[in-house]
């Protein structure tokens, strides 16, 4: 078993919050479940969502499933987000095993792999059954993946197909200070927003807007600022043939003021060259 410095990251996708009746409680138990599983096959666990640096989420996940040389996911309560990124990284058709609880109905999708079974109300016996199980598992796949170049998780069920692949792109020093500003300064907003502040809006609520085409360093500031704000639900931005037009969706919690002053920020956004 390799040590703690020289250990390869196993990535874990799996519910962190309350679904299908199972509270946050019950995933942080089961977190630690799959966690010693992992460690025990000489991996060191690591959600895919984590991520040491201040970033888009998104971009973080996304370069998690692709970096990351084996990948557990937990499919129980087939929660969307989970089963997103699941996809995700059956496309890069790179080593991955799937577990769920006995309450959770295989997926059509997903039935061809071999999903191994985990008691949902956490049975002793049984859970140190499922972690031996889990923990062969990894080490198996691990091994057949390194060793067979023709080794596939999932395509190998449907034919043959170009494996998707991430292109590492140089960008701009100046762009990618752009970026990481705005995502920061969204982040701080967030954290400084006095919680009195606070009122609930209408669940959805559109906003539009449409000025002159778009600067591509104004286009990655917005994204950047709109992508890192919860309390954004959805957003578009596109550039028109002799305009640009962003629509913004936010979600119910979002605080009175949040309008405003994201159009305080835009007004500089897009002066951006």
């Amino acid at each position: 078993m390799a040590s703690g410095s020289e250990r390869k990251t196993c990535g874990l996708i799996m519910p962190i919050s309350t679904i299908d009746g199972l509270s946050e409680s019950h995933w942080t138990e089961v977190l630690a479940v799959h966690s010693a599983a992992i460690e025990q096959a000489g991996f060191s666990p690591n959600l895919v969502s984590n991520a040491d640096d201040i970033g888009i989420i998104q971009k973080r996940i996304i370069q998690n499933l692709y970096d990351n040389p084996m990948v557990v996911c937990d499919v129980s309560g087939k929660n969307p987000n989970v089963m997103f990124e699941l996809g995700i990284r059956l496309a890069f058709d790179k080593p991955t095993i799937i577990v769920k609880d006995d309450k959770t109905s295989y997926s059509f999708d997903t039935a061809p792999i071999e999903h191994v079974q985990y008691p949902r109300d956490l049975r002793y016996a049984q859970i140190i059954e499922f972690k031996e199980k889990l923990t062969e598992k990894i080490v198996g796949t691990f091994s057949k993946a390194s060793s067979d170049l023709s080794y596939t998780t999932f395509l190998k069920n449907f034919g043959e197909f170009t494996v998707a692949k991430l292109e590492k792109k140089e960008i701009p020093e100046q762009q990618f200070i752009l970026e990481e500003l705005a995502a920061i300064r969204a982040s701080i907003q967030r954290l400084e927003r006095p919680q009195e502040a606070t009122r609930v809006l209408p669940r959805t609520r559109r906003h539009h807007y449409a000025f002159p085409n778009l600067s591509k360093n104004a286009k990655s500031a917005i994204d950047s600022y709109l992508n890192a704000n919860d309390y954004v639900e959805d957003f578009v931005l596109r550039n028109q043939k002799d305009h640009s037009t962003l629509y913004i969706d936010l979600d119910e919690t979002a605080p009175a003021d949040f309008i405003s002053g994201f159009e305080k920020d835009l007004s500089g956004m897009l002066k951006l060259e």
